[in-house]
């Protein structure tokens, strides 16, 4: 309580409480006046600052044309140089934005790593397993002329396009002129950074939706950040901005290549099997892997069980549907990115 000399004189005296009281009183009209949706987003906020995983924010803005045109791209067997497969072959969109093959065959043979799903694939640092990439239209041509997945050129490609009179409309409508190289790769490309997965249940949790995940998952959500999984498994994407040697204190799948991008865990409950070889064909086994090889612990199956309950909350949406697992059949395609 403020204490007034006793040499003040009584009316000021009433003044300084007075003055105390209409300063209480703004300030709790002030706080009434806040609405609890106002409430609701502050407590995300300090949520959402705090953590080390942050939401993905709604797609941005893109062409519709454009977005359009490189969905039919992504679906057009002609980018293969004999016309059996496309991108879609091996990126399913319909499911989890990858296949459920250990490895993909687009040109008969096995190619080397896994195919990574193309969800979410525009908030990596870089792209595929070894990071070669900076860009997606770099990544996008370069499986164009890989022998192991298209096995054609982006010269090719454009010239089969300019051969179909409607597809020639389409690019005019979309970009004011035929099929060319920076068209044709900008186009899959934006398809692409379409392709994000927002409105999984843990980024509600983060937005201030606490009944959006269950304790037990929450509870996982602490054990993977008490035991270090989120040192490299964080951000927006959960993963996909830093490299990583795997196998740091024991083998982890196939020794090569040694330095990986990290991946995102991102619908991670969906994209079985795991790790750069498909080595691990269920979560709860790719998790006690990543234990002993990066942590070098033998995770217990409680904890495994934690984790892989928050990792279920990592599921997102892709228009309004959740992703889904793919079905567990051999198909043929590319692997771009």
């Amino acid at each position: 309580m403020r204490t007034v000399p006793s040499s003040v004189p009584p009316v000021v005296t009433t003044a300084v409480y007075t003055c105390s009281f209409l300063h209480l009183l703004v300030a709790l009209v002030w706080l009434n006046a806040i609405s609890p949706v106002d409430a609701q987003s502050r407590a995300s906020e300090v949520r959402a600052g705090r953590e080390p995983i942050t939401p993905i924010p709604a797609p941005r803005a893109q062409d519709p044309q454009r977005v359009l045109l490189g969905e039919r791209l992504f679906s057009d067997r002609r980018l293969s140089h004999d016309n059996t497969h496309s991108c879609s072959s091996c990126h399913d969109i319909g499911t989890n934005g990858a296949t459920a093959n250990i490895h993909d065959t687009p040109a008969g043979q096995p190619i080397a790593l896994n195919t990574p799903t193309v969800f979410n694939v525009s908030l990596n640092f870089r792209l595929n397993w070894e990071g070669s990439f900076r860009s997606l239209e770099e990544g996008i041509e370069s499986s164009l002329r890989n022998p192991a997945i298209m096995a054609s050129s982006i010269d090719e490609t454009v010239g089969k396009l300019r051969a179909d009179g409607e597809m020639a409309r389409q690019f005019r409508d979309a970009y004011g002129r035929e099929p060319d190289v920076a068209a044709v790769l900008d186009a899959i490309a934006t398809y692409e950074r379409s392709l994000v997965t927002p409105g999984s249940r843990f980024d509600r949790w983060l937005a201030g939706e606490a009944d959006a995940i269950t304790p037990d998952e929450l509870s996982g959500y602490q054990v993977f950040k008490s035991l270090g999984c989120v040192t490299c498994h964080q951000g927006v994407n959960v993963g996909g901005n830093l490299f990583q040697r795997h196998g740091v204190f024991h083998p982890l799948g196939s020794p090569e290549p040694v330095l990986l991008r990290v991946p995102s865990l991102r619908n991670v409950a969906t994209t079985a099997p795991y790790f750069h070889d498909g080595s691990a064909s269920t979560l709860p086994e790719a998790v006690r892997a990543m234990g002993v090889a990066q942590l070098d612990r033998v995770l217990t199956d409680q904890q495994i069980a934690a984790i892989v309950a928050f990792l279920n909350t990592l599921t997102g949406t892709y228009r309004d549907q959740a992703v889904r697992p793919a079905a567990a059949a051999p198909r043929a395609g590319s692997a771009i990115p």
